[in-house]
């Protein structure tokens, strides 16, 4: 009879793993490369609804000289959306009221760059859209026990209220594995139902079932609201930033459940500062650093800071994982690639 349970459970515990494996979605297909959306252009401004009784009055004035003239078509176009103020009132015509200007939907060769007091305003992503089908390529090198290079691509889908984040690393000859993360679209945010980590000849991982997470290990822990993997963090921020369901501002906390496969965590981090960074591909971007609080007892020392950029749909354009005594892998963002238009959350 001991015999019988213990077959009894192995094989419930096959069926419950196969219920929730892994099993990949189509690759999509990606139809452009994602370029900075820098700050509204310089707008120009159209010309005021003059009141008559000022046309009248400023027939009587003096017709600039051609050097005044030339003078004042080298002025440069405002820079922003302001409010004019109108010019002193003449032949005691009464007082005619402010006009404000309406900027053009228009280039300009001589725009200023986004500064870091007004960081660009976010791309396509709208209030309750998920992000395209996107993969980020990086370039990573680091240390640990000498230099290292390598590349690094995060991957994100969608299909039917589904989604799939696969995280791939390549280190020379140190290290290569991949995280993967499937679940569902909800209107709070991503739900995790499986993570799977594999590399170095094993594969971990984390079951989800929106009551309580299964570790690796067989122990299961009461699920928190909002809890995340670690590969699917990364999506789950750009859309918090994107929507507005989290303020990013410098000096603004950012929590988050995290799960690995081992333990789960209460992260938070601070947005540290607003730096300028220049990406090979991609030139001069603004990106809020994010730093993580330590932890109190953790299980190791591996964390990550994280960059987003409000001019690249808030993504994650450069990704430091700390390792401990002075080691660390360092992914900073190349290329970006997307397919169709961003899919609406679940209400």
């Amino acid at each position: 009879m001991a015999l019988h349970g213990v077959l009894l459970e192995y094989f419930y515990q096959r069926l419950s793993a196969g219920a929730t494996s892994i099993t990949p979605m189509p690759q999509p297909l990606f139809l452009h490369v994602l370029r900075p959306v820098a700050s509204a252009a310089p707008p120009r401004p159209r010309k005021k609804n003059i009141h008559p009784a000022r046309q009248r009055a400023a027939q009587h004035t003096e017709t600039p000289q051609p050097q005044q003239q030339q003078q004042q078509q080298q002025q440069p176009d405002p820079v922003s959306d302001i409010a004019v103020e109108s010019a002193p009132d003449r032949a005691g015509d009464a007082p005619v009221a402010d006009t404000q200007v309406v900027p053009d939907a228009v280039e300009s060769a001589s725009a200023e760059p986004p500064t870091l007091q007004e960081p660009p305003a976010p791309s396509t992503v709208t209030q309750d859209a998920w992000p395209a089908d996107t993969r980020l390529s990086y370039s990573v090198k680091g240390y640990y026990r000498g230099d290292f290079y390598g590349w690094g691509q995060v991957q994100w889908q969608h299909s039917e209220g589904r989604y799939q984040v696969q995280v791939d690393m390549r280190l020379a000859l140190l290290f290569t594995g991949t995280l993967i993360s499937q679940g569902e679209l909800t209107a709070d945010g991503l739900q995790p139902r499986v993570y799977e980590e594999r590399g170095m000849g094993r594969s971990r991982r984390l079951v989800f079932d929106g009551v309580t997470v299964t570790l690796n290990d067989g122990n299961r822990m009461p699920q928190p609201p909002g809890l995340q993997d670690t590969a699917s963090q990364f999506v789950e921020l750009t859309q918090r930033f994107s929507s507005g369901r989290q303020a990013l501002v410098v000096g603004a906390e950012v929590p988050v459940w995290l799960a690995r496969p081992r333990e789960m965590y209460l992260w938070t981090y601070d947005v540290a500062a607003l730096e300028t960074l220049q990406l090979a591909e991609l030139g001069e971007v603004p990106a809020f650093h994010l730093k993580p609080r330590p932890l109190v007892n953790p299980r190791g020392v591996i964390n990550a800071e994280l960059w987003f950029a409000p001019s690249l749909q808030y993504l994650p354009v450069r990704i430091r994982v700390n390792l401990g005594n002075d080691n660390y892998a360092e992914l900073t963002v190349k290329r970006i690639e997307q397919g169709a238009s961003p899919v609406t959350a679940p209400q």
